[in-house]
Protein backbone atom coordinates (compact mmCIF):
# COMPACT_ATOMS: atom_id res chain seq x y z
CA UNK A 1 0.00 0.00 0.00
CA UNK A 2 1.67 3.39 -1.30
CA UNK A 3 -0.21 5.35 0.77
CA UNK A 4 0.34 3.68 4.13
CA UNK A 5 3.99 3.78 3.31
CA UNK A 6 4.49 6.86 2.76
CA UNK A 7 2.55 7.99 5.72
CA UNK A 8 4.88 5.80 7.65
CA UNK A 9 7.99 7.57 6.11
CA UNK A 10 5.90 11.42 6.90
CA UNK A 11 5.43 10.55 10.02
CA UNK A 12 8.96 9.06 11.05
CA UNK A 13 10.16 12.30 9.58
CA UNK A 14 8.15 14.43 11.63
CA UNK A 15 9.04 12.66 14.89
CA UNK A 16 12.66 12.63 14.09
CA UNK A 17 12.55 16.80 13.19
CA UNK A 18 10.72 17.14 16.78
CA UNK A 19 12.83 15.22 18.55
CA UNK A 20 15.48 17.71 17.30
CA UNK A 21 13.52 20.80 18.04
CA UNK A 22 13.65 22.24 14.41
CA UNK A 23 10.39 20.77 12.67
CA UNK A 24 9.11 24.13 11.16
CA UNK A 25 12.83 24.85 9.46
CA UNK A 26 12.86 20.98 8.43
CA UNK A 27 9.42 21.10 7.45
CA UNK A 28 10.99 24.62 5.38
CA UNK A 29 14.48 22.44 3.53
CA UNK A 30 12.48 19.65 2.87
CA UNK A 31 9.42 21.69 1.11
CA UNK A 32 12.61 23.40 -0.90
CA UNK A 33 13.78 20.12 -1.89
CA UNK A 34 10.45 18.36 -3.21
CA UNK A 35 9.98 21.66 -5.25
CA UNK A 36 13.31 20.95 -7.02
CA UNK A 37 13.12 17.79 -6.89
CA UNK A 38 9.86 17.98 -9.53
CA UNK A 39 11.11 20.74 -11.38
CA UNK A 40 14.28 18.81 -12.50
CA UNK A 41 14.34 16.04 -14.37
CA UNK A 42 18.20 15.17 -14.25
CA UNK A 43 18.17 15.99 -9.86
CA UNK A 44 14.80 12.83 -10.44
CA UNK A 45 16.89 10.90 -12.72
CA UNK A 46 20.13 10.58 -10.35
CA UNK A 47 18.34 10.02 -7.34
CA UNK A 48 16.23 6.99 -8.75
CA UNK A 49 18.79 5.59 -10.88
CA UNK A 50 19.90 2.18 -9.79
CA UNK A 51 22.86 2.22 -11.95
CA UNK A 52 24.24 5.25 -9.69
CA UNK A 53 26.13 3.84 -6.25
CA UNK A 54 23.48 5.33 -3.28
CA UNK A 55 26.55 6.84 -1.63
CA UNK A 56 26.61 8.98 -5.21
CA UNK A 57 22.86 9.72 -4.60
CA UNK A 58 23.34 10.72 -1.10
CA UNK A 59 26.34 12.43 -2.24
CA UNK A 60 23.88 14.18 -4.84
CA UNK A 61 21.68 15.09 -1.98
CA UNK A 62 24.46 16.20 0.32
CA UNK A 63 26.20 18.57 -2.45
CA UNK A 64 22.06 19.92 -3.71
CA UNK A 65 20.96 20.49 0.26
CA UNK A 66 24.78 21.39 1.44
CA UNK A 67 24.94 24.57 3.42
CA UNK A 68 21.54 26.16 2.92
CA UNK A 69 19.90 23.25 5.06
CA UNK A 70 19.90 21.89 8.46
CA UNK A 71 21.97 18.87 8.81
CA UNK A 72 18.91 17.15 10.34
CA UNK A 73 17.21 18.04 7.35
CA UNK A 74 20.13 16.67 5.01
CA UNK A 75 20.24 13.63 6.74
CA UNK A 76 16.59 13.01 6.94
CA UNK A 77 16.67 13.34 2.70
CA UNK A 78 19.64 11.21 2.40
CA UNK A 79 17.91 8.46 4.78
CA UNK A 80 14.57 8.20 2.17
CA UNK A 81 16.95 8.51 -0.92
CA UNK A 82 19.11 5.58 0.56
CA UNK A 83 16.08 3.49 1.56
CA UNK A 84 15.26 3.58 -1.97
CA UNK A 85 12.47 6.21 -1.79
CA UNK A 86 13.56 8.83 -4.19
CA UNK A 87 10.41 7.64 -6.08
CA UNK A 88 8.17 8.97 -3.44
CA UNK A 89 9.90 11.87 -2.46
CA UNK A 90 7.66 14.68 -3.70
CA UNK A 91 4.61 12.60 -1.97
CA UNK A 92 6.61 11.49 1.40
CA UNK A 93 7.68 15.20 1.61
CA UNK A 94 4.53 16.76 0.88
CA UNK A 95 2.40 14.46 3.51
CA UNK A 96 5.35 15.42 5.93
CA UNK A 97 4.64 19.24 5.38
CA UNK A 98 0.85 18.39 5.92
CA UNK A 99 1.41 16.38 9.26
CA UNK A 100 3.96 19.55 10.23
CA UNK A 101 1.52 22.70 9.85
CA UNK A 102 -1.20 20.30 11.55
CA UNK A 103 0.68 19.64 14.17
CA UNK A 104 0.83 23.59 14.68
CA UNK A 105 -2.68 23.52 13.86
CA UNK A 106 -2.31 25.38 10.16
CA UNK A 107 -2.62 25.05 6.80
CA UNK A 108 -0.27 25.04 4.42
CA UNK A 109 -0.74 27.05 1.12
CA UNK A 110 1.76 26.54 -1.40
CA UNK A 111 2.00 29.89 -3.65
CA UNK A 112 3.41 29.87 -6.93
CA UNK A 113 4.68 33.76 -7.91
CA UNK A 114 7.06 34.88 -10.59
CA UNK A 115 8.94 36.66 -8.49
CA UNK A 116 10.21 36.21 -4.48
CA UNK A 117 8.01 37.65 -2.34
CA UNK A 118 9.12 39.94 0.59
CA UNK A 119 7.95 38.88 4.31
CA UNK A 120 5.53 41.25 4.41
CA UNK A 121 3.68 40.39 1.57
CA UNK A 122 4.00 37.05 3.00
CA UNK A 123 2.45 37.69 6.06
CA UNK A 124 -1.16 39.56 4.54
CA UNK A 125 -1.36 37.10 1.82
CA UNK A 126 -1.51 34.33 4.81
CA UNK A 127 -3.78 36.98 6.60
CA UNK A 128 -5.90 37.06 3.36
CA UNK A 129 -5.85 33.58 2.64
CA UNK A 130 -6.44 32.59 6.17
CA UNK A 131 -9.69 34.71 6.03
CA UNK A 132 -10.46 33.31 2.84
CA UNK A 133 -10.64 29.87 4.02
CA UNK A 134 -11.39 30.30 7.61
CA UNK A 135 -7.64 28.59 8.67
CA UNK A 136 -4.78 29.14 9.88
CA UNK A 137 -2.37 29.68 6.91
CA UNK A 138 0.98 29.00 6.57
CA UNK A 139 2.08 29.83 3.15
CA UNK A 140 5.02 28.35 1.56
CA UNK A 141 6.50 30.05 -1.55
CA UNK A 142 7.80 28.35 -4.93
CA UNK A 143 9.32 30.66 -7.38
CA UNK A 144 7.57 29.52 -10.80
CA UNK A 145 8.48 32.50 -13.80
CA UNK A 146 5.33 30.25 -15.69
CA UNK A 147 2.87 32.15 -13.76
CA UNK A 148 4.20 35.60 -15.78
CA UNK A 149 2.65 37.50 -12.51
CA UNK A 150 0.28 37.61 -9.83
CA UNK A 151 0.04 34.23 -7.75
CA UNK A 152 -1.41 30.79 -7.74
CA UNK A 153 -2.69 29.65 -4.41
CA UNK A 154 -3.43 26.21 -3.49
CA UNK A 155 -5.06 25.63 -0.19
CA UNK A 156 -5.71 21.54 0.52
CA UNK A 157 -8.25 20.71 -2.65
CA UNK A 158 -8.60 24.77 -2.92
CA UNK A 159 -7.08 26.55 -5.92
CA UNK A 160 -6.96 30.55 -6.44
CA UNK A 161 -5.62 31.80 -9.27
CA UNK A 162 -4.94 35.74 -9.41
CA UNK A 163 -1.93 34.83 -12.30
CA UNK A 164 -1.52 36.80 -15.18
CA UNK A 165 -1.54 33.60 -17.40
CA UNK A 166 -4.90 32.95 -16.33
CA UNK A 167 -6.46 36.48 -16.63
CA UNK A 168 -4.79 36.20 -20.66
CA UNK A 169 -6.29 32.46 -21.04
CA UNK A 170 -9.65 34.04 -19.52
CA UNK A 171 -9.25 36.99 -21.86
CA UNK A 172 -8.61 34.23 -25.11
CA UNK A 173 -11.61 33.03 -24.73
CA UNK A 174 -13.81 36.38 -24.52
CA UNK A 175 -11.76 37.18 -28.08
Amino acid sequence: MPGAKVDAYAEALVVVARAEGHLGAVEDDLFRLARTYEASDELRMALTDPALPIERRIAVVDELMGNKALATSTALASMLVAAGQAHDLIEIINRFVELAAAEREHEVAEVRSAVPLEDAQIERLAAALGKATGKNVEVKVVVDPSVLGGIVARVGDTVIDGSIRHRLDQLKELI
